[in-house]
């Protein structure tokens, strides 16, 4: 596994570091975020779309980031996409 980096939160501190990485293997994006709430979750959970059925797998998290890492993410989305400009 080959973790590409993209960015951190711009007002990450000590203790604190929401990251987003590009799996070079798999061009998935790996995100590290803050751990959700219980409330958050069972909102979550609650969810229920076409092809999303409620609750969340075993294998599946819910993480926030903050909204401040959107141009991160939107460069994590180009990398993996393969759009990049370099």
């Amino acid at each position: 596994m080959s973790l590409q980096f993209i960015g951190i939160d711009p007002h990450t501190g000590t203790g604190e570091s929401p990251t987003v990485w590009v799996d070079d293997d798999t061009r998935e994006l790996v995100i590290q975020g803050w751990k959700a709430s219980a409330e958050l979750e069972a909102v979550c959970a609650a969810f229920e779309a076409p092809g999303h059925a409620r609750g969340i797998p075993e294998h599946e998290a819910v993480v926030r980031i903050p909204a401040r890492m959107v141009p991160v993410l939107r460069e994590a989305c180009d990398v993996a996409h393969g759009t990049e400009v370099r």
